[in-house]
């Protein structure tokens, strides 16, 4: 592993990278920025939609057993008494006398003091004040009236919604169990000290699934799904040993749980949590039946029984996935320029499924109209399949430089044999050049959008 300043160097680099390339930006930045907020650039966009897409396409689309919701972003405050979040979801804070920082009590040895960032407010012997509690809900009121009544919250999760919509989905869906209700949402929560770039954030997004079942299926549904999950970070690009498992121990479990897995990845500036795979019982389903009056069952046809499902979570963090996507995809080697002279080379290495552009499209020279004009039917063709970038601006090897720092796996160029001035031989073919070998290739016009969704298959 890394020394501490390698990898505190690497991560200031991927930060540097993140706005000077459009991937992520500080929200209001112009401001002074909104601590705990932030805004994805062009890039990062695209590299986030690719990343929900799929998950969504693997775990809805494909599946079955598998629908899909969108839950509002407002929440009722009876919602959240019942679940336990109203006068229950807090952590304990304290500040500091000394530098006016406010920090998490519980993890005041992880944090630095804004006075000396190479030290912890114990190190630097802030002055702290006693722990209290504060609450992590962003409250507002719906309508006219202030009274309690029109009291409502930003969601601090998203998987309320899909427990108080269980009986209208399973009536408007007619799944079986076991089956899962997925969701990909916006969630908040008011954290008192938001660090480590994007990864811990007041507004975030949730990639989630519950997945009910009868309770004796439950423990091992949770195994499975924590392979599931692991296969596809996979898949997107994470590879299996820069994945960490932690059993959650007894006594460190969210008090709905009797079995938690944290998936974790190893990131510049630690090991940190990207998703949890949570076994939560028939907790939330009894709450809200309990409180609403209205008991939450499923009715199987076949035994006629009725039951109140049990539920596992896979429950993963899309912003912290992103942030590990490029912090995976992050590489600086040296190579052997044009000019037969080393020089280094930043590269993205996403997986091509995940790459914001797919590919680059050159001409060789701008000022070949007819070189010109045949990039931009290539252009055009591979348009409504992919993301492309055109681009006829500098000399080719630095139009490449580009499309590496912003990891697109594929660049074709357009050249003379392409419009048939150096022989028949090639012409309606085109220089594809891979990002990761930087090895080159013709393919025909006609047969490219096959080969590249064959590279992302």
């Amino acid at each position: 592993m890394s020394s501490d300043p390698d990898r505190n160097e690497r991560m200031e680099k991927i930060v540097s990278l993140c706005k000077r390339r459009g991937f992520i930006f500080q929200s209001a930045e112009m401001y002074g920025g909104l601590n705990g907020c932030w805004d994805y650039g062009p890039l990062g966009a695209e590299l986030k939609r690719n990343l929900k897409n799929y998950w969504w396409q693997k775990n809805v689309v494909e599946r079955d057993d598998i629908v899909g919701l969108d839950g509002s972003i407002l929440t009722h405050q009876e919602v959240l008494k019942a679940s336990g979040h109203v006068g229950g979801f807090s952590d304990p804070m304290v500040d500091c006398r000394t530098c006016k920082a406010r920090f998490r009590a519980d993890q005041v040895a992880e944090q630095r003091c804004p006075e000396k960032p190479s030290r912890n407010p114990q190190e630097n012997g802030c002055d702290l004040t006693e722990p209290r509690e504060f609450d992590l809900m962003f409250k507002t009121s719906v309508g006219a009236s202030s009274d309690e009544g029109a009291v409502a919250y930003l969601r601090p999760e998203t998987a309320q919604s899909i427990f108080v919509q269980f009986k209208n989905v399973l009536e408007t869906s007619r799944q079986k169990l076991p089956f899962g209700i997925a969701q990909i949402g916006k969630a908040f929560r008011n954290e008192i000290n938001p660090r480590n770039f994007t990864f811990r954030s007041r507004e975030f997004e949730q990639m989630e699934i519950e997945f009910f079942c009868r309770g004796e299926d439950g423990l091992r549904l949770t195994d499975e799904w924590l392979e599931a999950r692991i296969a596809f970070y996979e898949q997107i690009g994470i590879p299996r040993d820069k994945l960490h498992v932690l059993d959650v121990p007894d006594g460190e479990r969210a008090h709905y749980s009797s079995k938690t897995y944290d998936i974790e990845y190893d990131f510049p500036f630690g090991v940190q949590e990207l998703e949890g795979v949570a076994y939560r019982t028939d907790y939330d389903l009894k709450k809200h039946g309990e409180a609403s009056g209205k008991p939450i069952e499923y009715f199987d046809e076949a035994t006629k029984e009725k039951l109140v499902p049990h539920v596992v979570e896979p429950s993963a963090g899309c912003d912290r996935t992103v942030l590990a996507l490029i912090c995976e995809a992050f590489d600086e080697e040296s190579v052997t320029g044009d000019k037969g002279k080393e020089e280094a080379r930043t590269v993205m290495r996403f997986d091509p499924k995940m790459a914001p552009v797919k590919c680059g499209v050159f001409p060789l020279l701008k000022n070949k109209p007819e070189l010109v004009a045949k990039a931009k039917e290539v252009k055009a063709l591979l348009a409504p399949l992919m993301n492309v970038f055109y681009d006829e601006t500098g000399a080719v090897g630095r139009r490449y430089r580009r499309q590496d720092e912003i990891g697109t796996p594929f660049c074709a160029t357009i050249d003379f044999d392409t419009v048939g001035e150096n022989g028949p031989e090639l012409e309606g073919t085109v220089t594809v050049r891979d990002r990761d070998s930087m090895a080159q290739e013709r393919v025909k016009i006609a047969e490219l959008p096959g080969y590249i969704a064959g590279k992302m298959a």
